[in-house]
């Protein structure tokens, strides 16, 4: 579905930056627990004539004007994956400055050419007439189930029947639907400074949390020169520090550029590795450095100076949206939304479910409540864009925790070393090391990690622990090519040219 209206979008003559948002503002309908506009992002863009540019609309922490002795605990939520249970914190304080509403006004204002009250229409139906729930959605719920029921305002928006919905029951949220109407037609003032700012405030404050009205009119997007490193004569663009996703990615591929040939399953391990040691205590220290960023990347030391440790295992679920669009003109766009694991609160009559980023451990892994306010959490997320030659060869991203540098470090070897299209790329099976396990699905040949005593967990069948990529391609000859994952329920779709 989602893919659908940004497919649509291109017919009615938008560029990649129009159909991107208009898909991401149909996500918000199609995985309302992922993402929405209490979430946060971050949006790659490589329009013809400009510079590139990632726009960052991430979460950022709340408190100014607060009163912290007044703070609420955070609510702890175990959650099982089957082989696995994880802690989410939810509740009033986990919820962070949100950024999706600025950031959809601003790169609709900046690089679309369809009026953002037209690419919101498509969206406000779907949430106002519902979407039918497929398996993949359905699981997200059942997984989620204890925060979809932690507060009677969630309860009654997503579960109103007394239980999560199953595969082929229809959500409806007549109240997003009015609220993506409103952004269409008076842009991110309401969520920031209007009326559905103060409800949020308001109801945010009344439950302890630390999100203030001085947080949310101080909030705007910022523009970030993309991260660019060398690979195969390509150039990689990718989300720049103080993100920690891009830079580790991007080490990595530095590290492999440097060996002839298609990687080894072997070499991709060392290289995961290698990049997972440095990922220190440290090393979100020095990304606000240039210098430090450039030597890391050269195969320096790691990273030195501290505004944050990044060092995390992060959970199976990747609570996270990524698109992906180019289009015939050479645009391009790369977007990767995300809500945490969604905390709970719903805020009744602004359509507005917020994130929980201060609960979630991988964004705040020296402990919680640590980030002064304004300050952009970390994240892994990495939108990313691959020219040659100067034109764009391929956009991709993925959800997925801290699995998202190694989804898409992969896709990107299977797309260029190995020369598969974009649906083969992102389908191909993937293997990702953290904190000395080494993890595979089938199809991965683990028999040359063996001698060095690796631990190894084989997974059954492909899983959306190793994440969601998204990928579009352009190849040599100009065919386009796309690529959703099927560990997460993706879609892509070639529009024909007219």
């Amino acid at each position: 579905m989602t893919a659908r209206v940004g497919a649509d979008v291109l017919r009615a003559g938008g560029n990649a930056v129009d159909a991107a948002l208009g898909a991401m503002l149909a996500s918000f309908s199609c995985e309302p627990l992922l993402t929405g506009l209490g979430a946060g992002g971050y949006m790659l863009v490589v329009a013809p004539g400009q510079e590139p540019v990632l726009l960052d609309f991430f979460v950022a922490a709340p408190g100014r004007d607060a009163d912290v002795s007044a703070r609420a605990e955070l609510v702890p939520i175990s959650i099982s994956f089957g082989d696995a249970t994880q802690v989410f914190n939810i509740g009033p304080a986990s919820v962070g400055t949100f950024g999706v509403p600025a950031g959809v006004c601003e790169a609709a204002a900046r690089f679309g050419r369809v009026p953002l009250e037209q690419l919101v229409g498509p969206a406000a139906a779907l949430a106002r007439d519902g979407v039918e729930l497929t398996p993949q959605q359905a699981y997200v719920f059942e997984i989620l189930a204890g925060i979809v029921t932690a507060t009677p305002e969630s309860r009654a928006l997503l579960a109103p029947r007394g239980s999560v919905p199953r595969a082929g029951d229809v959500v409806r949220q007549p109240e997003l639907a009015e609220a993506l109407e409103r952004l269409g037609t008076e842009g991110a003032a309401p969520f920031y400074t209007g009326d559905i700012a103060s409800a949020i405030v308001e109801w945010v404050g009344a439950r302890d949390g630390m999100l203030t009205q001085a947080d949310l009119a101080a909030y705007a997007v910022l523009d970030r020169t993309p991260l660019r490193v060398r690979y195969r004569s390509r150039v990689v663009l990718t989300n720049p520090p103080p993100s920690a996703g891009g830079i580790l990615m991007s080490r990595a591929l530095a590290l492999l550029d440097g060996q002839p040939g298609p990687p080894t399953v072997e070499q991709i391990v060392e290289v995961m590795e290698q990049t997972q040691k440095e990922r220190s205590p440290e090393f979100l220290a020095g990304l606000d450095d240039p210098e430090s960023v450039r030597r890391f990347l050269e195969g320096g030391p790691a990273i030195e100076r501290s505004h944050a440790a990044s060092r995390s295992a992060g959970g199976p679920l990747g609570s996270t949206t990524h698109i992906a669009v180019l289009d015939r003109e050479g645009g391009a766009c790369s977007v990767t939304c995300s809500n945490g694991s969604c905390s709970g609160v719903v805020v009744p009559g602004t359509g507005v479910h917020l994130n929980n980023m201060l609960g979630e451990q991988d964004l705040n892994p020296l402990g919680f409540h640590r980030h002064p306010p304004g300050r952009r959490l970390p994240s892994m997320m990495a939108p990313t864009i691959v020219l040659r030659d100067g034109a764009v060869e391929l956009v991709v991203g993925s959800a997925g925790s801290n699995r998202i540098r190694s989804a898409v470090l992969q896709t990107i070897i299977r797309s260029i070393d190995d020369g598969m299209q974009a649906a083969d790329a992102v389908q191909a099976p993937r293997v990702h090391v953290e904190d000395g396990v080494v993890y595979a699905e089938p199809g991965i040949d683990t028999d040359a990690l063996q001698p060095a005593g690796r631990e190894i967990a084989r997974f059954g069948e492909l899983n959306l622990f190793f994440g969601g990529a998204q990928a579009a391609a352009r190849d040599a000859a100009g065919a386009f090519s796309g690529g959703g994952d099927p560990r997460r329920g993706g879609a892509a779709i070639v529009v024909p040219a007219p």
